[in-house]
């Protein structure tokens, strides 16, 4: 039977985290303790995470009701297009639709952000840019470089994606050196640092060693994927992100969103923040169901 009470995900997660945790620690018997399983199973026992995903409407962080308006909901999406073929033209649209519905901001790569800055000059709607992507496996020192010549270009968000291969190396200092060669240089000019985990290509226990080394090297957000790898968000990676850096760092979904209804559950999972190309459609999804809510509350 699935879980339907608001505090079942949240404990969820937290037997979860925890037992990640207790396997970092090299901690067995406190992880069999925790979930019932032996270490050998660990790794084998998706039934977990199958259960955060039937948790349905519980939630962790901050939720948005059936009467939020589009409004409500853009303030939540970054407006992203980092197609490698995008146009001029393209971004000129991009930023004209962020400055129409009131996105978070626009999301655009490093070459685009001069002109995005320009496009969304006096409508409050920032330009945020990727670093080091979608691979991650630039050097550290050019990952920060590269944030700095965009931050002087007009960015006030950057998304760095991680040195997966680092990570998945056991080299977790690496990992935390290269989040906070940009973030130190995101701070400087009080800018956004958001740190692009990968998740798709991460096990649970390096998802949770990622988001521990982001939220050790001073970042403002973890986020779940380039959109350019093998997966995208899901439910049961956003709660497990969110139990894993608690209420300090913000939670940003992306890839793979394609819809309001996807960006609800991700929302009530833990998500602060939601990276789509789909955002006018998610907007006027929300105007609708909003109406339609109106509408049916009146009779």
């Amino acid at each position: 039977m699935p879980y339907s009470h608001n505090g079942d995900l949240e404990h969820l997660v937290e037997q979860i985290t925890d037992v990640i945790v207790a396997r970092l620690n090299g901690d067995a018997d406190e992880q069999a303790k925790l979930c019932g399983c032996t270490n050998e199973c660990f790794n084998r026992c998706p039934e977990r995470m199958h259960r955060i995903v039937d948790a349905g409407a519980a939630r962790i962080g901050l939720v948005l009701g059936e009467t939020a308006s589009a409004r409500d909901w853009a303030g939540l999406i970054d407006h992203t297009l980092l197609k490698p073929e995008a146009t001029e033209e393209d971004i000129r649209r991009l930023c004209e639709e962020a400055a129409r519905f009131r996105f978070a901001s626009v999301c655009v790569n490093p070459t685009w952000v001069r002109a995005a800055s320009c496009h969304l000059h006096g409508t409050g709607v920032p330009v945020c840019t990727v670093i080091g992507f979608p691979l991650g496996a630039t050097l550290a020192d050019v990952k920060a470089y590269e944030a700095r010549r965009a931050i002087f270009d007009g960015a006030r968000e950057v998304d760095m994606v991680i040195n997966i291969g680092a990570l998945k190396s056991g080299d977790d200092c690496a990992v935390e050196h290269d989040i906070h060669s940009v973030a130190s240089v995101a701070h400087e000019a009080n800018v956004i640092c958001k740190v692009i985990i990968e998740t798709a290509l991460l096990t649970d226990e390096e998802k949770v060693r990622a988001c521990s080394a982001a939220k050790r090297a001073g970042a403002d957000f973890v986020k779940t994927s380039t959109g350019f790898s093998k997966g995208g968000a899901t439910v049961a990676d956003i709660a497990l992100m969110r139990r894993t850096v608690g209420a300090e760092l913000g939670v940003k979904a992306s890839g793979g969103v394609k819809g309001l209804e996807d960006a609800r559950k991700l929302v009530e999972a833990g998500a602060t923040r939601i990276g789509a190309s789909v955002g006018v459609k998610i907007a006027q999804e929300a105007g609708g169901a909003r109406q339609t809510s109106t509408t049916a509350a009146a009779y």
